[in-house]
């Protein structure tokens, strides 16, 4: 396979601290010799574990990109034994943009991979991701948030995976993050997602959504620079003991979870974030904006739960997210 024409302006194998960029040629109309800049930091020390952090996989996701940012400023390689990456902006162009997909491409980073040196300029950043920066690491922390179209409970995640012990080391992981909730995630479409890349690679790979609503929050992003001290702490690459607060364990058994609107229209949520439901309850209304005087859809709940996440916008259409339930373990 053709190399990647990304180059980075750090040296992963060198001890201290460094800020630099991943940088991807790119001509447009206003740069001719352009190229997409990443920001990346690298913290390291002797020969400890190596822990990726990543944020912006979808680029209206600010939380974890808010904590990385910070972390940078942060994290001492004195004081650390191992290897840190630092990637706010997974999916640059889109960050920037204030997206959840690229502006140059339209791709969608968390469903490119593995990835393609050769391709669209967000197959040929996931390329980068997944046969030179997954490849280093141990632990793979990534970042997401609801983004403008969805709202979540706020969760660190783990999966169901075929290898026990993998799984095992996941589960682990997450519970040393300790957000508020901790899920067992299932995922509508794991088959190019950066998760199962790293996965697939047998990596200890954990991941988030904090909030939603293309925004933050003090209590979100608290919940994220918390999670990332615990999550060093456990890899051992920084000493101390674990910030430990209530966690709420959440399963998503099935597809039964999840609840899609059939309708076009205004939403009228029925619960809140947080409250207990009952298989059958009224979850949301979908009104007719197109007439008065015409009765609502009504969706319920499939199983007894969580409500857990629920789309964001006020005007919702056929086929859309419409909200999704967790079963208490």
């Amino acid at each position: 396979m053709k190399d990647s024409p990304i180059s980075p302006t750090v040296d992963f194998d060198k001890d201290g601290l460094q800020h630099g960029f991943l940088k991807l040629p790119h001509s447009h109309d206003d740069s001719a010799w352009g190229s997409i800049v990443i920001p990346i930091t690298v913290a390291k020390n002797g020969t400890g574990p190596t822990i990726l952090f990543t944020g912006a996989n979808h680029g209206d996701e600010y939380e974890g990109p808010v904590a990385l940012f910070d972390l940078t400023n942060q994290i001492n390689p004195e004081e650390i034994n191992g290897r840190v990456i630092i990637i706010p902006g997974m999916n640059y162009p889109a960050f920037q943009a204030g997206k959840r997909t690229s502006p140059i491409d339209g791709g969608n980073m968390n469903r490119v991979f593995p990835g393609n040196p050769e391709g669209t300029f967000t197959e040929k950043i996931a390329d980068y991701f997944n046969r030179t920066l997954l490849p280093l690491a141990d632990y793979v922390v990534d970042f997401h948030s609801g983004g403008k179209t969805l709202e979540f409970l706020p969760f660190c995640c783990a999966h169901v995976l075929k290898d026990k012990e993998q799984q095992a080391q996941c589960i682990a992981a997450m519970k040393a993050f300790n957000a508020p909730h901790s899920v067992m995630l299932l995922e509508i479409d794991a088959a190019n997602m950066y998760d199962t890349a790293a996965e697939n690679m047998g990596k200890i790979f954990i991941s988030t959504e904090l909030g939603g609503g293309g925004s933050t929050t003090a209590y979100t992003v608290e919940i994220a620079k918390k999670g990332i001290r615990n999550i060093l702490r456990h890899a051992g690459i920084i000493k101390g003991d674990l910030e430990v607060d209530k966690t709420i364990n959440l399963d998503m058994p099935d597809d039964n979870c999840y609840i899609f609107s059939e309708s076009t229209g205004l939403v009228e949520h029925c619960v809140n974030l947080g409250d207990k439901v009952k298989a059958g309850q009224l979850i949301a209304k979908v009104h007719n904006i197109e007439r008065t005087g015409t009765l609502p859809d009504e969706y319920h709940a499939k199983i007894d739960g969580v409500f857990t996440g629920k789309h964001f916008p006020g005007l919702i259409g056929n086929g859309d997210f419409l909200g999704v339930i967790a079963v208490p373990v």
